[in-house]
């Protein structure tokens, strides 16, 4: 909104300093302090709302020490977190990008299924929340929206030397003006299912190679392929933040974590010079999203004020849903879904902790007759509670792995 107003105010008026909001750096940095304002300043008032409101978490007794004192601590924090992004972005980001307007999206679609799921835990009593179902329509609708603008929006493109799109049959949408510099190829955009791979040689997978058996059709029933994979990749990550959202603060920070290194990411995919020195995807336009993702970590690390142990307020399902749907919808529309994987370690053990506690109890039941754990407890950051260790510790050693994994990820721009 303000790039807009100050950018008329240049181009009418030439008002000094306002060429300031056409750099993204700058804004970022502007959208990064309103974003930890509004999360920290109204953060008090809306908790003092939601006590006013009597909105308490209630507290399943599952023998954790500590865990009683936390009934009544005021939950649907998350909405915190959404108005910490929501805004600023507004104020900030381009509103004609249509990379900020699919994660605009993203953040409200998940936040009224994070809600809805908090609204019958608190206010209609009932403990399991929104039926699993309705949650689970709620990710595959989110996914179905993100892979169909990826796969048909005109202004999703990827830019590439025009010999190389014609070598790899792609679909070229739009010519470029040939540069001032005759060694440089001719450019193109084009419209392709290409994604970064992490370690290998050429960095690069198209989907369509998963349905050459079409043939020709190959290009046009990619989403067959694609939107299924975004589906997956939604639902897992949002289910991961989730259940990661189990003790004070840790979902929180390894999330701020995420949304930074995706916002580097983002910052070097919208700039050709990075892109083609280190080889991944030059996507024209995505730089807007570190506008975005500054808000996210502002959102996150603002929140984190309040949720740290011990905690004076929960994000519940209202943030937890929202903060990992906007995480995989970030990485889709990066083309770095593959690094999931990697840089959502911590979410990806949580929930593989959860299935396989589950799948293994299951099965020593049916074949011994009675279930069979193999850890003390899940998710996995209660495993370790079980064990006697405090949660703060529990949280830092989580968010060290976090950090870690981001910086593997990082360098793994590098290792081919």
């Amino acid at each position: 909104m303000l790039y807009h107003l100050f950018e008329y105010l240049e181009q009418t008026y030439s008002i000094p300093g306002a060429g300031l909001f056409r750099f993204i750096s700058f804004r970022a940095g502007v959208a990064i302090l309103i974003s930890l304002t509004i999360s920290m300043f109204f953060g008090k008032h809306i908790i003092a709302f939601l006590q006013r409101k009597q909105v308490g978490e209630s507290i399943r007794d599952l023998g954790l020490e500590g865990q009683q004192e936390k009934a009544g601590t005021p939950t649907m924090g998350g909405v915190i977190i959404i108005l910490a992004i929501v805004v600023p972005c507004l104020l900030m980001a381009r509103l004609d990008n249509i990379y900020i307007i699919l994660m605009l999206l993203a953040t409200v679609w998940m936040a009224i299924v994070g809600f809805a799921d908090d609204y019958i835990k608190v206010f209609r009593k009932n403990k399991a929340g929104l039926h699993g179902k309705f949650k689970v329509m709620g990710q595959v609708g989110l996914g179905i929206l993100i892979g169909t603008f990826m796969m048909w929006h005109q202004g999703i493109v990827v830019q590439m030397d025009r010999e190389v799109a014609l070598a790899e049959k792609l679909t070229i949408v739009k010519e470029l003006p040939p540069a001032d510099d005759a060694t440089i190829p001719a450019q193109v955009h084009v419209k392709t299912t290409l994604t970064n791979v992490p370690f290998l040689k050429g960095n690069r997978l198209d989907y369509r190679l998963f349905i050459q058996f079409f043939g020709n059709n190959a290009d046009r029933l990619a989403w067959i392929i694609f939107i299924p994979l975004c589906i997956f990749i939604i639902t897992a990550v949002s289910n991961g933040a989730n259940l990661t959202d189990g003790i004070d603060g840790l979902a929180t920070g390894v999330s701020a974590i995420i949304g930074g290194t995706l916002g580097l990411m983002a910052y070097l995919s919208g700039n050709a010079i990075f892109a083609n020195y280190l080889q991944i995807l030059y996507l024209p336009n995505i730089s807007e999203l570190v506008i975005f993702s500054g808000c996210f970590v502002g959102g996150c690390v603002g929140f984190l004020w309040y949720n740290a142990y011990p905690a004076k307020v929960f994000m519940g399902d209202t943030g937890s849903l929202t903060i990992g749907g906007i995480i995989a919808s970030l990485a889709i529309l990066l083309r770095k879904e593959l690094l999931i994987p990697v840089l959502c370690g911590v979410f990806v053990a949580e929930l593989l902790s959860v299935m396989i506690q589950v799948g293994y109890f299951k099965y020593t039941r049916k074949k011994y007759g009675e279930g069979k754990r193999i850890f003390l407890m899940s998710p996995l950051h209660h495993h370790f509670q079980k064990q006697g260790m405090a949660e703060p510790k529990i949280v830092t050693r989580f968010w060290i792995v976090g950090i870690l994994l981001a910086i593997l990820t990082v360098i793994t721009l590098k290792i081919r």
